[in-house]
């Protein structure tokens, strides 16, 4: 389960831009690698907190993660982070004033291809799509590079220009007693490189916010949390870089009549007396249309028949499940006078002590 951005970075969530970016910029320090070589659990927590603050930070992120949750980002193909390079890179300034590393990384970084973020997606499905698999079209908005700068963020025939403050390094050194420390570039926030003629498309940023659709195919047998992997679907790259991936989670919905076990199907059904006692061939109804099923004399209330191979097929392949029915024998609340005339006779017959209807003054035993 994934842990609320609120609770991560410990404020409320009536919170503004600038204690949301404080309270991220306390984790940040506390977590960072250099102060932490080595610590698997406190790099988890850098991360946890450089999502949470990629979300809460962005007002459209934010309003649909209020919302909606983990499924309002999530759901629309939220980005996500490779790598702490990947974090350095988004939010550099974040610890220019604290780690030089973080700032070199940055710059390093900025300025060659990345592959871009893996998204992920979560498709219902109902329980019947289930048995055959199912073609479905999805839809959602995601970053991609932007195609009239091919992501330069400037405009059509001109280019980026070396930033004069930084020469081009992305970083500025600051002399502090002994110690030199270096942070992004206050002019190109550590890009190295100025944009004097932003592109309109983009305003500059070389990116866009893109509707993409795409048809999946959803094989027979997925279950709840079956992820489905689609190569090269996911955010643009940066600079030329490679697409990342979608990951497609699917959701089965639940089913009015059928609860599902692994590859089988449970269901109620409900019998007669009659059948109960005497068995029977019954239609019963099945996920894909009907079956046969054979009820033994003598079923009780609680029994659990079996239909074979009316479940649910494997994601691996192979043979389906099994339909298991738990039977509920029904009793009638009234006898018809023929009905009664025969059940005591068949009472009087096996020597059972019942009760008989004497008029409008009560029964007694017969």
């Amino acid at each position: 389960m994934q842990n609320d951005y609120y609770e991560v970075l410990g404020v409320d969530r009536n919170a503004d831009k600038a204690t949301i970016k404080k309270a991220y910029r306390k984790l940040a320090i506390k977590y960072h690698p250099d102060q932490n070589p080595g610590n698997k659990e406190a790099e988890e927590k850098f991360k946890q907190a450089a999502e949470a603050y990629e979300v809460l930070s962005n007002e459209d992120k934010r309003a649909r993660y209020d919302r909606f949750g983990h499924a309002g980002v999530n759901g629309n193909a939220a980005g996500g982070f490779h790598d702490v390079g990947d974090i350095f890179s988004a939010f550099g300034d974040i610890f220019g004033d604290f780690f030089g590393g973080g700032g070199r990384q940055q710059s390093r970084r900025s300025q060659r291809p990345r592959r871009g973020s893996d998204l992920r997606y979560y498709l219902d499905v109902d329980l019947k799509d289930v048995l055959n698999g199912v073609e479905k079209e999805i839809d959602f908005d995601c970053e991609d590079s932007c195609s009239t700068c091919s992501g330069s963020g400037a405009k059509e025939g001109t280019r980026p220009v070396t930033c004069t403050t930084c020469g081009g390094s992305g970083q500025v050194i600051r002399q502090q007693g002994f110690f030199q420390m270096a942070t992004p570039c206050p002019e190109c926030r550590g890009q190295g490189q100025v944009i004097q003629d932003p592109c309109q498309d983009c305003s500059g940023r070389g990116r866009k916010l893109v509707h993409r659709r795409l048809n999946i195919k959803v094989p027979p047998g997925v279950d709840n949390g079956t992820q489905l992997r689609l190569t090269n679907e996911g955010e643009g790259g940066h600079l030329g870089g490679g697409r990342g991936d979608l990951f497609v989670e699917i959701r089965v919905k639940e089913h009015p009549h059928f609860q599902r076990r692994n590859q089988h199907l449970i269901a109620r059904e409900k019998i007669s007396y009659l059948q109960a006692l005497l068995g029977a061939e019954l239609e019963v109804q099945a996920l894909d249309g009907t079956a046969r099923m054979e009820v033994p004399q003598g079923t009780h209330t609680g029994d659990v028949l079996r239909i074979a191979e009316k479940g649910i097929p494997s994601l691996r392949g192979g043979h389906r499940g099994d339909l298991l029915l738990e039977v509920e024998v029904e009793f009638p609340k009234k006898l018809t006078k023929k009905e009664e005339t025969l059940l005591r006779e068949i009472a009087e017959e096996k020597g059972e002590n019942v009760v008989e209807s004497k008029g409008f003054f009560g029964r007694k035993k017969k």
